[in-house]
């Protein structure tokens, strides 16, 4: 939702500073906490999709003599301000309550007077990341300040409405959330589909007019050429494929890389039919295997990946039907090595992995009904994406509209959001709370005056209409 400064907002609706609606939540030092042991909700604790603290750890107060603590509360918002861009968000729950939370959290508390479940929803919107994002500083972990969190602006209905759209809101998400979780489950078993196929048409126990060989009886095993900074210029420039570039089945050439093959790039050249399986890669990845079938043309391969060149009783679509099969029934982790956390699958450990040889023409009909059954399943998954794609676009309008006034109906009895803010700015001054502000600049307090009434043809449509626009 974009320049939501620029839209108009209901009757009753006013806008506000996050840090004008909050109580600020001190930093204490170790002697500002009574706790012997308590629980640490840090950036990892947070789930981003889910929005939920799955992970908070049990720490001990002597452990930890220096750390900087925020207690937090039962309802507070807790928003990375370290790479806020991967949406770091939670609501803190009744069991953390009078726990810690790292510094790289913004704590937001609301003022009692706003309902805490709409800040935490309305700090999703995309209004919110449009005018935070912008101040991230740094490059390797870009972060903002806490004041930038609270300087920016929100959208503040009457506290009846807030608890309304509330309610919508979370009605509608939990039916989206059952439906990703369905999502899931089906990507789960294409996946089992896909792994049956290669199971059933590549067997452990081969027919007695079976061969059982091994890769390298089967065909030639390659390494492709080492990489060096020598050769990153020089005549002789050609591009060349990596790890980054082979996936099951699929060769990515949106980013080929060229290096110098001065005198050697015969030796590397790979040729149609040649099979390309990871050499270096996380363990339950490596050997993963793909088919060259001539694009990019004229292109070499390093040292990251390893060529298979079939003989010629092996179709090569064969060969790479053994490969996936090893790969899904993970045969290629029990011949690995891990250096530094990646493993390895060199040419000496790949030669004795089994190999079956169907038939010539037994070859060709199990390739073929392999082809026709992963299509089925390439078709399924690409409607599921499609699916997946379209809920989050679904949450993004579900958010869009609860934050314009248009997710549920106006009540013309409401409580005025002017009002609203009037009281709590009172209260604060009585008090002597001072919102957070960036020390670089000074900021206009925000108008807690209400638009003027939209005209009768805007009137927001009843929920029910959501339900309309959006299949949810």
């Amino acid at each position: 939702m974009s320049g939501l400064s620029d839209v108009e907002l209901p009757a009753g609706w006013a806008r506000a500073l996050l840090g004008d609606i909050c109580i600020p939540v001190k930093k204490v030092g170790p002697e500002g906490f009574d706790k012997d042991r308590f629980q640490y909700i840090d950036i990892g604790s947070v789930s981003g999709p889910d929005r939920q603290i799955t992970a908070a750890s049990w720490i001990e107060s002597s452990d930890a003599p220096g750390r900087a603590r925020q207690i937090v509360k039962e309802g507070d918002t807790v928003y990375s301000t370290v790479r806020p861009y991967l949406r770091n968000i939670a609501r803190v729950p009744g069991t953390l309550e009078g726990h810690i939370a790292s510094t790289g959290f913004a704590v937001i508390r609301p003022h009692r007077e706003i309902d805490s479940r709409y800040i935490f929803h309305a700090v999703q919107g995309k209004f919110f990341e449009e005018q935070l994002f912008p101040k991230q500083r740094g490059v390797s972990y870009p972060a903002v300040r806490d004041a930038d969190v609270f300087e920016t602006t929100i959208p503040i209905p009457p506290m009846r409405e807030q608890q309304r759209i509330v309610e919508a809101i979370e009605d509608h998400l939990s039916r989206l959330d059952a439906a990703g979780r369905e999502l899931q489950t089906a990507q789960k078993k294409i996946a089992s589909f896909r792994k049956s196929v290669l199971l059933s048409l590549v067997p452990e126990s081969v027919p007695d007019s079976w061969e059982m060989s091994t890769v390298g009886e089967a065909g030639t095993i390659g390494l492709g050429r080492q990489r060096h900074p020598d050769w990153h210029h020089g005549p002789e420039m050609r591009p060349y494929l990596r790890v980054a570039n082979v996936f099951e089945d699929r060769i990515d050439t949106s980013d080929v890389m060229e290096m110098d093959f001065s005198g050697v790039f015969d030796r590397f050249r790979l040729e149609p039919g040649d099979v390309l399986l990871n050499e270096g890669q996380s363990p339950h990845l490596v050997g993963r295997p793909a088919l060259y079938r001539g694009t990019p043309p004229n292109v070499a391969f390093t040292n990251s990946l390893l060529r298979f060149q079939a003989r010629p009783d092996v179709l090569p679509e064969w060969a790479l039907m053994v490969f996936r099969r090893h790969l899904h029934a993970r045969r290629f982790m029990r011949e690995v090595r891990i250096t530094t956390n990646i493993a390895h699958l060199s040419a000496k450990r790949l030669k004795p992995i089994e190999f079956p040889v169907p038939p010539l023409e037994e070859q060709k009909q199990r390739v073929q009904a392999c082809d026709e059954l992963m299509s089925y399943a390439d078709a399924m998954e690409h409607a599921l994406k499609r699916n997946v794609v379209r809920a989050k676009h679904l949450r993004s309008a579900v958010l869009q509209r609860a934050f314009t006034g248009r997710l549920v109906p106006q009540d013309p009895t409401d409580e005025p959001a002017s009002v609203l803010l009037d009281r709590i700015r009172a209260k604060r001054e009585a008090q002597g709370d001072k919102p957070k502000r960036a020390v670089r600049r000074s900021r206009k307090t925000a108008t807690a005056d209400a638009p003027p009434p939209p005209p009768a043809s805007s009137t927001p449509s009843p929920n029910t209409a959501v339900q309309q626009e959006l299949p949810l």
